[in-house]
C-alpha cells in the first residue's frame, strides 16, 4: 500500500465523502493514575479472521497492500459483514439499511476505542496522534450480541465480534506511521475489568445507562484480528431522562443524539503496567444515523368473545411480524400494555380501548421475529362512543372508519398500569409513561354488504304545503330494506344489527339519478345465514323503511326511467351505492359502526300498455262544486285498478286534462292512497275550463268533446303532468310531462229507471252514456215527453234550448223547436212537453201511425243549450235507438 495519504481507499470521492458523514468525535481526556493491571482470560487473538463470520462481505471494494513490521501478516480476505456495519458507525455511512445495525456496537465500540487511546497516548504517540489513529484504524465486525437475561436493572449482554486495527484507514501518513510503529512496539494490551458510564450532555448529562466491561486481551498490531466473547451487565441509567429521549425520538425531535463515555481503565502491556487512565470520548449521531420503528405485518387478527379475571367481554388476537435486522440473540419476556385511540383533541387527549400481553418470544439475529399479542376489551367507555362537540362522531368512529375504509390509521401503546409480575421494574417504570405510535392498517371491505334490495316498495309524492328543500317537499319511498352482510372472518363473536340508516345515492346505467335520503334510524333486526354459493358466515339484516325522501338530481336520468318503465317492457335496475351506519349489539354492549359502504340494485317492474288498460277509471259518483260563466268545478268518486306492485300516497297533486294536445281542464287529487290492484273511491277533484287553458281553440275542442261523449262516441282524454303538479318539486312535475298517459274518457252511469226494470234475458244495454231513457209521442196534441237520465246526484241542470229530429229508418219523422229553459233534477226526470212539428206524408211519420199504442225505435239529432249554475254551453247530441212510444 502507498504511504501517500491521499491513495484511495474506496476511491477518492468516497473515502472524503465517508470522511464527511462519519460520526463526530467531540473530545477526549487521559490522566494517569497508579493502579495495577491484572492477569484476566475472556479474549483471544490470531493473525487470521474469525471463523464464525459466514455472513462475510468485503469492508473495501479493492485489495489494497498493507506496510507490515516484522511478522504482521499479509492483509487478510474479505472481512465479515459485521465489518461493513461497525464502518458505517465509525464513518457515518450514509446507507439507510445499515443505520439500524450501529446500536448493538456503540458499548463495545467505546470500550475499544477508549483503551486504545490511553495505551497509545501512554507509551507511544503524542495524545492527540494516538486518539486519531485509534479512531481511524480500528475495525470492530460485531458477529454476535445475544442477552442472556433481563436483571432488576438491565440485562446481561454477551457481545461477540473480531477487532483489529487497518492501518490503511488513517489518512495522514505521520500518523499512520508512528500509529503502526506504537502498536508494533506494544504488539497487545490488557484491559482489568471497567465499568463505562454513558451520559448524554443535551440532555443535562442524564445517564443513559452503565456496562461491566471484564478482562480484555487485544492483539494490537496492524492487520491483527483478536477474536471478543465477553459477558457484560448493562444497566438502565435516569428512567426519567431517558423516557424524555424516547418521546423526542417517537415525536420526530431528535435531530441528532450526542453521546459520551467515561470510564477509568487499568491496563498494561507485557509485564509493564501503565496505570489506570480516566478517559471521556463524545460521539455524534446524526439524525439518518439513529435507528427508525421497525416495521410490522400483521399475520392474523381476530376477535371472538370470552373471559378473563371472571369478567365478560371481547378478545382480540393478534399474531405479528417483523424483521430483526441486529446480530441480537434474546428472548423477550410477557409485556403488559394499554392500547389508547385518540380522543375527541386527537393527540392531546388519549382514551384506554384495551389492554393487551404479549407472549414470550424468541428474537434470532437478522431473522423475522414472531409476536402473539392477546387483547381483552371489558367493556367500552362511554366517552368512547360519544359524539365529540359539534361533531357527530365519536372517537370510536373515527377508528373504525378508517379501518374499514382500508385508510391505516394510527393507535398508541403505553406501558400498562397492572404489568406482568415477570416484566422487570425498570422496563416498566420506562414504560408507563411512554406513548408510543403504532400504524395499524386497514382492511377495506370490498363488497362487504353482498346484496341490497328493497321489496313492497310504496311511493309517495310531495306535500304542496312542505317547506322547500323539507324532507316532505320530495318523493318518499317506504319498503322492507334487506342487506346480506357477509361477516369478515376477523368477527368470531356474536352480534346483532338493532338499527340502521343511510345516505344513499341512486343510479341509472351509471348516471346519478337522486339520493335516498336514509337518515332516520329504522329499526332492524338480524339473522346469521350461510351465503348463497359461498362458504362463509352472514347476517341477513331487514328494516322497514317509512317515507325515506328521495332527491332526484337529474331530471333527464330521471326522464330516461320513466321511459324505460313504461315503453322498455322489461324491469328498470336501478343501482345504489350507500354509507351505512350500523347499530349493533354484542358483548360490549350497544355501538354504531359507521360509514359501511354498500352497493345493491333495485328491480323495478315496467308498466306494461296491457297494464295500462286496466287503469281505466270509473266514476262512482259526481258532484258539482263550483261554477263560474267559463268553468265547471266538479267532485267525483273515482275507482281505479292499480296495475303495478308499488304503492303510492299522494298529498297532492295536479294534472291537465287534454283533448287532441290542447288543455281544456286540470284534476287535483289530495291525499290519497293507491294500493296494488283495486282502489275504490278516491276523491278527485277536477276544473272544466277550456276557454281558461286553450282560448278558443279550447272552447271548441271542448264542445266537441261533450258533444261526443253524451252522444256514446268513443272518446279519450290525455293525462299529463306540469310544472306545478308538485308545487314543492316543479323539476319533478316537468320531467314527468314528457310522459302522457290517454284514458277513455270516464263513463258517468246515469240511475236506473225504476219503470224500466233490467230484463236479463233482453241484450245488454251498448257502452256508452244513455242520457234519454225513452219518449213518448202523442199524435192529437203533437208533443213529446222524454224521460232523463240525469248523472248528478246533487244538482239540477238546466236545458235551455232544444232543436232537434227524430227519424226511423233514416227517414224524418218530425222535429222539436223549444226555447224555454227547464230543469232536469237529479235523477229519472221528464220533460215538458215539448212541440213536435211532423213530416206529414213522409215514410216515418206513417211508421208512428202504425205503432199507435205500441213502440219503435227512434233516432234523434239535436243542438241542446245546457246550464249548470253560472255556466253555460251548447252541444250537439245524436242518439240511435230510442225507444218511443206511441199514444192518441
Amino acid at each position: 500500500m502507498s504511504d501517500d495519504p491521499g491513495t484511495p481507499i474506496l476511491g477518492e470521492g468516497r473515502a472524503q465523502e465517508d470522511k464527511n458523514n462519519r460520526p463526530q468525535s467531540q473530545r477526549s481526556r487521559a490522566s494517569v493514575g497508579s493502579k495495577a493491571s491484572g492477569a484476566s482470560r475472556g479474549s483471544k487473538t490470531s493473525a487470521k479472521p474469525s471463523a464464525r463470520s459466514e455472513e462475510s462481505a468485503p469492508l473495501l471494494s479493492e485489495d489494497v497492500d498493507h506496510r507490515n513490521y516484522g511478522d504482521a501478516p499479509e492483509h487478510e480476505s474479505s472481512p465479515s459483514t459485521a465489518a461493513s456495519f461497525l464502518r458505517s458507525l465509525q464513518e457515518g455511512g450514509s446507507q439507510k439499511g445499515q443505520n439500524s445495525r450501529r446500536w448493538p456496537s456503540i458499548i463495545a465500540l467505546t470500550v475499544l476505542t477508549l483503551v486504545l487511546i490511553a495505551i497509545l497516548g501512554l507509551g507511544f504517540a503524542a495524545p492527540e496522534v494516538a486518539e486519531q489513529y485509534a479512531k481511524e484504524a480500528m475495525v470492530f465486525e460485531p458477529t454476535d450480541l445475544s442477552i442472556d437475561s433481563f436483571t432488576s436493572t438491565g440485562v446481561r449482554a454477551r457481545i461477540q465480534g473480531n477487532f483489529r486495527l487497518d492501518a490503511s484507514k488513517v489518512h495522514k501518513k505521520s500518523v499512520r506511521d508512528l500509529g503502526r510503529a506504537g502498536t508494533w512496539i506494544a504488539r497487545a494490551v490488557e484491559s482489568k475489568p471497567t465499568r463505562v458510564d454513558v451520559f448524554l450532555p443535551e440532555y443535562g448529562d442524564v445517564l443513559l445507562g452503565s456496562a461491566d466491561v471484564p478482562r480484555i486481551v487485544l492483539d494490537i498490531r496492524n492487520g491483527h484480528t483478536t477474536h471478543l466473547d465477553f459477558v457484560s451487565d448493562l444497566a438502565a441509567g435516569d428512567i426519567g431522562g431517558i423516557r424524555r429521549i424516547a418521546d423526542d425520538w417517537l415525536d420526530g425531535r431528535l435531530g441528532q443524539l450526542r453521546v459520551r463515555g467515561n470510564s477509568d481503565v487499568s491496563i498494561k502491556s507485557g509485564i509493564f503496567g501503565l496505570g489506570t487512565q480516566s478517559i471521556s470520548e463524545e460521539i455524534v449521531f446524526k439524525a439518518n444515523q439513529i435507528p427508525i420503528m421497525p416495521k410490522y405485518q400483521i399475520g392474523h387478527l381476530g376477535f371472538s368473545e370470552g373471559e378473563r379475571d371472571g369478567a365478560k367481554g371481547m378478545l382480540a388476537n393478534v399474531s405479528l411480524s417483523l424483521k430483526n435486522d441486529y446480530p441480537v440473540d434474546f428472548e423477550l419476556p410477557k409485556f403488559r400494555f394499554d392500547i389508547l385511540v385518540p380522543g375527541c383533541l386527537a393527540d392531546a387527549d388519549f382514551l384506554v380501548l384495551a389492554e393487551a400481553t404479549t407472549a414470550k418470544a424468541k428474537v434470532r439475529p437478522k431473522t423475522e421475529v414472531n409476536v402473539d399479542v392477546s387483547g381483552f376489551v371489558r367493556e367500552l367507555p362511554k366517552i368512547l362512543i360519544t359524539a365529540c362537540p359539534d361533531t357527530n362522531t365519536s372517537p370510536i368512529d373515527r377508528l373504525l372508519g378508517s379501518y374499514i375504509e382500508g385508510k391505516d390509521t394510527q393507535i398508541y401503546v403505553r406501558g400498562s398500569s397492572r404489568p406482568s409480575s415477570s416484566t422487570p421494574k425498570w422496563i416498566t417504570d420506562f414504560m408507563k409513561d411512554v406513548v408510543v405510535p403504532v400504524p395499524f392498517p386497514g382492511h377495506e371491505f370490498k363488497d362487504l354488504i353482498r346484496n341490497f334490495t328493497l321489496a313492497d316498495v310504496h311511493f309517495g309524492l310531495p306535500d304542496p304545503f312542505a317547506a322547500p328543500k323539507s324532507p316532505s317537499s320530495k318523493p318518499r319511498i317506504s319498503a322492507v330494506v334487506r342487506a346480506l352482510i357477509g361477516l369478515p372472518e376477523e368477527i368470531k363473536f356474536p352480534i346483532d344489527v338493532v338499527q340502521v340508516r343511510a345516505d344513499s345515492d341512486v343510479y341509472y346505467k351509471k348516471k346519478k339519478l337522486g339520493e335516498l335520503d336514509l337518515s332516520k334510524w329504522q329499526h332492524a333486526n338480524s339473522t346469521r345465514t350461510i351465503i348463497p354459493n359461498e362458504d362463509q358466515e352472514g347476517l341477513l339484516v331487514q328494516s322497514i323503511v317509512k317515507d325515506a325522501p328521495l332527491n332526484i338530481t337529474d331530471d333527464d336520468v330521471f326522464t330516461d326511467v320513466v321511459q324505460a318503465l313504461i315503453f322498455g317492457g322489461k324491469p328498470v335496475v336501478l343501482g345504489v351505492q350507500a354509507k351505512v351506519d350500523v347499530e349493533t349489539e354484542t358483548v360490549l354492549g350497544k355501538f354504531i359502526v359507521r360509514y359501511i359502504p354498500a352497493k345493491g340494485k333495485v328491480f323495478v317492474k315496467p308498466v306494461s300498455r296491457d297494464d295500462m288498460a286496466t287503469f281505466s277509471p270509473k266514476v262512482g259518483s259526481l258532484e258539482i262544486l263550483d261554477t263560474t260563466k267559463s268553468s265547471l268545478t266538479i267532485g267525483a268518486k273515482v275507482n281505479v285498478t292499480n296495475p303495478t306492485e308499488y304503492a303510492a300516497t299522494v298529498p297532492y297533486i295536479d294534472i291537465d286534462i287534454s283533448v287532441n294536445d290542447t288543455v281544456v281542464g286540470h284534476a287535483t287529487a289530495r291525499n290519497i292512497s293507491i294500493m296494488p290492484g283495486s282502489n275504490h273511491n278516491l276523491p278527485i277533484e277536477a276544473v272544466w275550463e277550456p276557454s281558461v287553458q286553450s282560448g278558443n281553440n279550447g272552447v271548441h275542442i271542448g264542445r266537441e268533446l261533450l258533444s261526443q261523449y253524451i252522444s256514446g262516441y268513443n272518446t279519450t282524454l290525455t293525462l299529463r303532468t306540469h310544472a306545478h303538479s308538485f308545487p314543492s318539486q316543479p323539476r319533478l312535475g316537468a320531467a314527468l310531462s314528457t310522459f302522457n298517459v290517454t284514458i277513455p274518457t270516464p263513463l258517468l252511469k246515469p240511475p236506473p229507471n225504476p219503470n224500466h226494470p233490467y230484463d236479463p234475458e233482453e241484450p245488454p244495454p251498448t257502452p256508452g252514456p244513455h242520457f234519454i231513457d225513452d219518449a213518448i209521442f202523442h199524435l192529437i196534441t203533437s208533443t213529446a215527453v222524454l224521460t232523463l237520465l240525469s248523472p248528478l246526484p246533487h244538482t239540477s241542470l238546466y236545458i235551455t234550448s232544444v232543436s232537434a229530429t227524430a227519424s226511423y229508418n233514416n227517414t224524418p219523422i218530425g222535429s222539436i223547436d223549444y226555447d224555454l229553459p227547464f230543469e232536469v233534477p237529479p235523477g229519472v226526470s221528464e220533460t215538458p212537453r215539448l212541440p213536435v212539428a211532423w213530416d206529414l206524408g213522409s215514410v216515418g211519420h206513417e211508421a208512428v201511425k202504425k205503432a199507435l199504442n205500441g213502440e219503435l225505435k227512434v233516432d234523434a239529432e239535436a243542438k241542446v243549450g245546457i246550464r249548470v249554475g253560472a255556466w253555460r254551453e251548447r252541444v250537439w247530441y245524436t242518439g240511435k235507438g230510442i225507444g218511443a212510444k206511441v199514444r192518441l
